[in-house]
């Protein structure tokens, strides 16, 4: 049975899974559906065609599922998805898709920090921190496990690998690949994530091989072909480093 304050603003048609607990002034819309165990505090609006999945927490001020502010929408029912276990604090914001039928998908565990704007159509995975600020145009993509440190601008349609780290106030105009270090104006890689690799318990065959080819992509002087062909030929085989080579292959925006 789920807790609601006597202030709280709840639609009859929204569902709300057991012992969820809304807060003073929340505001929850229609078509909302907040799964077990979630808790949505104090003055948070959930609206539009949203669902936020079980034991998440929604802090002061959060603004989930308002219709896009792409100049391009033109009606049609969109989407906005939150998975398990991930926490939005306060007066962050997830607006719905652009497209009929498009959705805006948070994955689980993730931490939305305050402040952070996730827009239309983005596409964020598992276990991924965003810090203060951090602001997603339209249809970026994050890859599981990334770190975005705050104030970073991230472009429309760029793409984030899984386990990058982008240091604070950076501007991401072209791809992150996965299992880098970047940071600065203009957005540089310093290096592979080692830190995060480790932390991560990824092997250490692997984070050597990863190292290997950071060298033959950015420090030989190669362009990306030649790059990817000679990691292909002389580093470990291994999945981070398959999974490398087919993001920067697959880069229609350039790498950083």
């Amino acid at each position: 049975m789920a807790t609601i304050h006597p202030t709280a603003i709840v639609h009859p048609g929204a569902q709300l899974g057991e012992n969820v607990v809304i807060g003073p002034y929340s505001i929850i819309g229609e078509h909302v559906e907040l799964g077990d165990n979630t808790e949505v505090q104090s003055h948070v609006v959930v609206d539009g065609h949203t669902r936020i999945g079980r034991n998440c927490r929604l802090f002061p001020f959060a603004c989930i599922g308002m219709q896009t502010q792409d100049l391009k929408y033109a009606g049609g029912t969109t989407y906005a998805e939150i998975g398990d276990g991930t926490t939005l604090r306060e007066f962050a914001t997830v607006h719905t898709g652009t497209r009929d039928g498009e959705v805006t998908r948070i994955g689980q565990k993730c931490l939305i920090m305050a402040y952070v704007h996730v827009a239309h159509g983005c596409r964020v995975g598992n276990e991924v921190i965003m810090s203060n600020a951090v602001q997603l145009a339209g249809e970026v993509e994050v890859d599981d496990m990334a770190i975005i440190s705050g104030m970073t601008g991230v472009h429309q349609f760029t793409r984030i690998g899984r386990m990058a780290m982008i240091g604070a106030a950076t501007k991401i105009a072209q791809d992150v690949p996965p299992y880098m270090l970047v940071a600065d104006n203009p957005a540089m890689v310093r290096g592979p994530n080692v830190v995060g690799m480790q932390r991560r318990n990824v092997p250490t065959e692997s984070r050597s091989a990863i190292k290997q080819a950071y060298k033959l992509l950015y420090r030989e002087g190669l362009n990306h072909s030649q790059a990817i062909e000679r990691i292909r030929a002389e580093v470990l085989d291994c999945p981070e480093v398959r999974e490398l080579t087919s993001f920067v292959e697959k880069s229609t925006r350039g790498i950083v």
